[in-house]
């Protein structure tokens, strides 16, 4: 049996609360506790990026992107938990 209402659902992007990097793999802890990470060779900026320079990644915009200062790089969360990525996997 199902059940239909015709309330309306609040749709909630992701945000983050904080960000790290682990050598070349980026994570990211979501609002909701999950925790995904992603290859940074999958970013054009960051496949150029030292590992150190990858490791200054900062949370902004509220959780909603994550930001390289040094590499003016940003990338948003959303896209990052939807899959869209600018290079193919090694």
């Amino acid at each position: 049996m199902s059940t239909v209402t015709n309330e309306p659902r609040l749709a909630v992007e992701p945000a983050a609360v904080r960000a790290w990097a682990e050598g070349r793999t980026i994570y990211t802890e979501l609002h909701d506790g999950r925790i995904i990470g992603f290859p940074a060779d999958r970013f054009r900026l960051l496949a150029a990026a030292t590992e150190e320079q990858l490791a200054r990644v900062q949370v902004e915009l509220n959780g909603y992107a994550l930001r390289w200062e040094e590499l003016d790089e940003d990338i948003t969360v959303p896209g990052i938990v939807a899959g869209h990525f600018q290079l193919p996997p090694k």
